[in-house]
């Protein structure tokens, strides 16, 4: 990124709007928002084999492993308004496992981007498939879009759920049926 390019579009910006980008509460906003904008899409930058670290290990372990309600936040690529929530994600290993601080880790990386939620969801389904080899793979994500909350139909108490299924969540209705119960109980 370029932040003194971010600066100067956003000082346009306001002046396109009809506000004074001088004025004192907007003096500062161009420099701020780029810094924003540097974190927001930080993970366009983000190599998922150094998220992994070395963190795939060799295990005989075959159950469901679940990490359920990671928080994300995210920008909707249609209307650059934020769009954020909880994805849970599952997997049955195959004789790897992975640390399970890396799921997060993951999740971040695609949603630290301009997205769409089911791109995202399919995208954290597909990396932990492709570098896990597991029996299969489960993510939901669930979202508050407020492009759908403060414009165009402004339905504030609306989600949506976006779902990537790989392997034996994909094949087997018992699995995903116990998956999807899994994550519809009540934390700890």
């Amino acid at each position: 990124m370029k932040p003194k390019e971010i600066e100067s579009l956003i000082n346009k910006l306001l002046i396109e709007i009809g506000e004074d980008p001088q004025r004192e509460g907007l003096s500062e906003t161009p420099k701020r928002v780029a810094q924003s904008y540097k974190f927001l899409m930080s993970g366009y930058g983000k190599d998922i084999k150094k998220i992994l670290n070395d963190a795939i290990f060799k295990e005989k372990y075959d159950e469901m492993v679940l990490v359920k309600n990671i928080d994300f936040y995210s920008i909707c690529e249609h209307h650059m308004l934020p769009f954020y929530g909880k994805v849970h994600i599952a997997y049955i290993p195959n004789g790897k496992i992975v640390g399970l601080s890396k799921i997060p880790r993951i999740v971040e990386v695609f949603a630290r981007r301009l997205q769409v939620q089911e791109r995202m969801t399919q995208q954290i389904a597909d990396t932990l498939n492709n570098f896990l080899e597991p029996q299969g793979v489960a993510v939901v994500s669930e979202a508050f879009h407020m492009c759908m909350m403060m414009r165009g139909v402004e339905k504030q108490n609306s989600s949506a759920t976006a779902s990537a299924m790989h392997g034996i969540f994909k094949e087997d209705a018992r699995t995903r049926s116990e998956f999807l119960n899994l994550i519809a109980t009540q934390n700890l």
